[in-house]
């Protein structure tokens, strides 16, 4: 028999054998999560960052950049536990006032983050949106915010919302001023104003109502965050600094909100079994 024979007979003898991929670990309490129905919609006070870096000599920017790990991480982790919609308060109207040159590397840092997030967003079917004052945002923020909105605007999984130049009172100020142009231009019809006309004219419309807000830092106060799609979310505030708040923390909070009992208006009795 020639060696080419030989190898023929020897590959002849060789079985072909599946190689399974190696199982991914999940927390089990992520488990335990998705077991039970969980929030539509979240909305995040990223608090804590400049805290964070102060507490350990570092420049306040360097904060923010550890916290943009969080959001990585939390973003991840309520895609897969199955979350409709993400909103993280980024940079409120009011941060403005900041000094200049924490403004200017907050902005720094929010390019590099729409670049570097760019492809995990678009391979994972998210959807990115953004609210606030978007006008005032620098043009080199603007350029890759409105380009990776576009790419991924016929994504079909979860909505991330990042809140910009946001304030939930100049927000419902925004939406008003909409409706009196709508009326004079002869496109709202005359009559009493409902919830669902006064919505529609918010940044978010299309969006479904935050059900659960989670503020960082041991801070206890809504600081101007959507205050109109809050009116009957559960708000949870924890101690730990946003550096820190990763996946465990964020299903720590999830876990408490699915304990609570959700009434909106009635009792407890109304309730279905």
């Amino acid at each position: 028999m020639d060696d080419a024979a030989r190898g023929r007979s020897g590959l002849a003898r060789i079985r072909c054998v599946a190689v399974k991929a190696p199982a991914v670990e999940r927390d089990p309490l992520e488990l335990q999560i998705r077991e039970r129905p969980v929030p539509a919609h979240v909305g995040i006070i990223m608090d804590g960052n400049g805290r964070w870096a102060e507490e350990r000599g570092l420049p306040r920017l360097e904060g923010h950049r550890e916290g943009s790990n969080s959001v990585r991480e939390v973003t991840r982790t309520a895609r897969r536990i199955g979350l409709q919609a993400l909103t993280l308060y980024a940079f409120s109207a009011q941060n403005w006032s900041r000094p200049a040159d924490e403004v200017a590397g907050l902005m720094d840092l929010l390019r590099e983050y729409l670049e570097s997030e760019r492809k995990e967003i678009l391979e994972n079917g998210i959807r990115l949106d953004a609210v606030g004052e978007l006008d005032r945002l620098p043009g080199f923020v603007r350029a890759p915010l409105e380009a990776v909105r576009e790419a991924s605007a016929r994504n079909r999984g979860m909505v991330l919302t990042l809140a910009l130049s946001y304030g939930g009172q100049e927000e419902i100020a925004a939406a008003a001023e909409s409706l009196i142009e709508r009326a004079r231009a002869g496109t709202l019809p005359p009559g009493p104003l409902d919830v669902e006309t006064f919505a529609s004219a918010l940044w978010t419309h299309g969006l479904p109502p935050v059900d659960l807000v989670i503020r960082t830092s041991g801070e206890t106060r809504v600081s101007n965050f959507m205050l109109w799609q809050s009116a009957y979310a559960e708000f949870i505030f924890v101690d730990t600094l946003w550096p820190e708040f990763r996946a465990r923390q964020f299903l720590e909070a999830v876990l408490e909100y699915q304990q609570r009992e959700r009434r909106f208006g009635l009792t407890s009795a109304q309730l279905p079994k």
